[in-house]
């Protein structure tokens, strides 16, 4: 299925970014030091190489919607970093183990072509039957459910539909996997989501290995520290009143055993040393273990000690004996003692292995209902087994891995820290979409098959697209269109989980943009809800070629219809909300302009283009940063979503706008911590400034009392903060406080604080130092 926008636009991405790519990923094959990496580069430099090839010789068109030559929009392709299509379809590939499987067990040829017929037999449908009523089955990429729906249309009666699907899939049988692999679970719980599997955990636990710095140190306090205290001791007896250690006579009867000890001393540290290791500073000449060991080496083999020697011998012995005491006293006891204790805590290695064997008896492809159980401090059997001490804590480092596996409803993961950003609440929102989305159907087993398809579409990786072609769209898939006539009205349900979700991620991350894929799960949502709540992607600054859809301009409007009428966010941004209303009932009446195909909205554009300052400015019109400041107008104007949350979805965060609004000011203060002493903080300036834009929109909603009590708390906050963060933020919050009080923000020492620049950012230099380059 093709968008006209592809047919009437054939352009192509410019290939650097792919030799750049492919340049990164040779080096890194050729000189990094372990393996698994080399191992990964090699395989991204042949992906790139693929790029490179498929673009020189017209296999691929890098932009469009339909990158590889000869393959409908709905096959889900390979994509690489900057979506980046490399020809392969990721259904294709050899055979995977459960379909030479299959066809051995069929008795068919180990070819696709085969195998699909053989599922279109009696004997393979009637095995679809059985997988599509159990649910135990596994769709890794959306192909794989398409058979599973040719089965269920064949047996709710729609023949003619099911043949139309087998048609519209034969030309693609022998090369594409259409099947799923069973599985010995059911469809996973939509109540409970998960961030990574018990194997997944595993395998984080199994990778870690002892830390050589802590080994290191544990080493030199339980086997050389007490070592080099033996050697001090052994040339303390030599020592006279004062103090100064002699070489002892060599025919003295009294020195014989001296001797003898210390030939026992140096043949015990060659067996250490050979033992172990980790600590090598016994071997620095200049250490003051090996000046006491070398020393002695010299006079057990009966050669004296010239001047330098001895000199250096009674110097160690002096300064060791400042430091810590004689060996035996009372603090120097009470320091060995200290530090044993120390070497003896268990490491982070050995209290891994513990947690690996309590994780071996789970469902490893699952998460886990309860992991307080797997992380408790080691018990007294455990202790006898493992020889662990009784009572040791599980720490941050080892606990982390297996919390990332709790299986819990998604708020719960959020509170538990579980889920630290918004981009990883936006991986485990496609299951609880899918569960949302897929109840329109009646029929269990068809919504179960419905919910697999919509988890193994959320993974496909977005490709680069140019002039505003979108990205496929679930709807776009045959088996989906063949069994959207059997869906009922969702849209309560729907708009129900869309102010769920709406409100979850707005309230446990108020500083932070929705990251497209979130947004994209919310705009199945909105579309299901039937709420008129355009929802609009960060759009890229290196593609961008200066036109909008309409759904922007349409944004846009419900934010003049939220804020406008004066609010603080309306002011700071001088923005003229009336005229966003003019502008879109003018557009509403005309023919929306077209490009390549695309439906723009030109007066939108024009908008952001002029408040951007690129018609007067000067400014490298087509540049990335360029681009960059036209895109942040869009954003600012529609909001970039949050007053379509609010004023269509009807989000209301139990926390209260004020609470986030001071949130969104400390994440500006933790960010701005970053820009100082950073070589390259443009990205971080951007991500200040988007906080900052949330501060002032949930400000904004925020009754007079409440801005001001909160006006006056930045402040005091600002200052709980390193000097040069108050520096650098002093021009906004001034700017700030003189729009609250009637003025503009980039009035006398104000400044409007936005993330993009083609001049070189004011935030950047350090406030606080005298170096006017800096």
């Amino acid at each position: 299925m093709n968008d006209d926008a592809d047919q009437q636009h054939p352009a192509q991405a410019n290939p650097g970014y792919a030799s750049g790519q492919l340049a990164k990923a040779l080096r890194t094959a050729l000189t990094h030091q372990d393996p698994e990496t080399r191992r990964r580069a090699q395989q991204r430099g042949q992906g790139w190489r693929a790029v490179l090839a498929g673009m020189a010789d017209g296999r691929l068109t890098i932009g469009s919607r339909t990158p590889v030559k000869e393959l409908p929009a709905w096959v889900t392709p390979e994509v690489l970093r900057g979506g980046f299509a490399t020809g392969k379809p990721s259904a294709g590939g050899p055979l995977t183990a459960y379909e030479i499987e299959t066809a051995r067990r069929a008795g068919v040829p180990e070819d696709r072509q085969a195998l699909f017929a053989y599922w279109l037999s009696e004997e393979g449908l009637g095995r679809l039957y059985a997988l599509l009523d159990s649910t135990r089955y596994e769709v890794t990429v959306p192909e794989e459910a398409a058979l599973l729906t040719v089965a269920w249309l064949g047996r709710a009666g729609e023949t003619d539909a099911a043949l139309e699907l087998v048609e519209e899939l034969m030309p693609f049988a022998g090369r594409l996997r259409f099947a799923p692999r069973p599985t010995d679970r059911p469809a996973p719980d939509s109540g409970a989501v998960h961030r990574r599997t018990v194997s997944e955990a595993v395998d984080t636990l199994i990778r870690r290995r002892p830390s050589r710095a802590v080994e290191t140190q544990r080493e030199a306090l339980s086997v050389w520290q007490p070592f080099a205290d033996e050697l001090l001791a052994h040339w303390l007896e030599t020592a006279d009143d004062d103090g100064t250690v002699r070489v002892p006579a060599p025919d003295s009867r009294a020195r014989e055993a001296w001797h003898e000890r210390g030939a026992q001393l140096l043949v015990r540290y060659r067996a250490l040393a050979k033992r172990h290791t980790y600590c090598t500073k016994h071997r620095d000449p200049k250490q003051n273990l090996a000046i006491l060991r070398g020393a002695l080496e010299e006079t057990v083999a009966g050669r004296a000690l010239d001047a330098r020697r001895l000199g250096l011998l009674r110097h160690a012995v002096t300064a060791m004996v400042r430091r810590r005491g004689l060996p035996g006293s009372g603090p120097h006891t009470a320091l060995r003692r200290a530090q044993a204790a120390q070497a003896a805590l268990p490491s982070h290695h050995a209290l891994a292995q513990l947690v690996l064997g309590r994780l071996a008896g789970l469902d490893q492809e699952t998460g886990v209902a309860e992991v307080a159980p797997l992380l408790v401090p080691v018990s007294e059997p455990e202790a006898r087994e493992t020889g662990l001490p009784t009572g040791a804590a599980i720490p941050a480092a080892v606990r982390q891995p297996v919390e990332a596996a709790l299986s819990a409803p998604l708020g719960t993961l959020v509170e538990r820290g579980v889920v630290p950003s918004a981009e990883v609440l936006a991986e485990l929102v496609p299951q609880l979409v899918a569960a949302t989305s897929t109840q329109a159907y009646p029929d269990p087993a068809l919504r179960a098959l419905a919910a697999a398809n919509h988890r193994a579409f959320s993974d496909r990786r977005s490709l680069l697209l140019l002039s505003l072609v979108r990205q496929v769209r679930a709807e776009e898939l045959p088996w989906v269109r063949a069994v959207a006539g059997h869906a009922r009205e969702n849209d309560a349900v729907s708009a129900v989980a869309l102010r769920q979700l709406g409100e979850l991620a707005v309230q446990a991350f108020p500083g932070t943009i929705l990251p497209n894929p979130l947004v994209r799960e919310l705009s199945v949502l909105a579309r299901q809800a039937e709420l008129g709540a355009p929802l609009v992607e960060e759009l890229a600054a290196d593609i961008f070629m200066g036109a909008f859809t309409p759904k922007f301009l349409a944004a846009a409007r419900i934010a003049a219809e939220l804020l406008g009428g004066g609010s603080l966010y309306e002011r700071y941004y001088a923005i003229d909300y009336q005229a966003i209303r003019n502008l879109a009932i003018a557009e509403t009446g005309e023919a929306l302009t077209r490009s390549y195909g695309a439906r723009t909205s030109p007066g939108f554009a024009k908008l952001c283009l002029q408040r951007a300052g690129a018609a007067s400015s000067g400014s490298r019109s087509g540049s990335v940063a360029a681009n960059g400041k036209v895109i942040e107008q869009a954003q600012i104007l529609t909001t970039h979503n949050l007053a379509t949350l609010v004023h269509r979805v009807g989000i209301a965060p139990a926390a209260g706008w004020e609470d986030l609004a001071r949130r969104c000011f400390v994440t500006v203060c933790r960010l701005t911590t970053r820009v100082h002493g950073n070589p390259r903080p443009l990205g971080t300036i951007k991500d200040v400034a988007y906080a900052w834009r949330q501060m002032l929109f949930h400000l904004s909603l925020c009754p007079p009392h409440e801005q001001t009590r909160t006006l006056a708390w930045l402040s005091e906050e600002v200052a709980r903060h390193p000097g040069h963060v108050a520096g650098r933020l002093a021009p906004a919050l001034t700017g700030l406080h003189q729009v609250a009080a009637g003025h503009w923000a980039d009035e006398g020492a104000g400044r409007l604080l936005l993330g993009w620049s083609t001049d070189g950012h004011w935030l950047r230099p350090d406030p606080t130092s005298t170096d006017p380059g800096r």
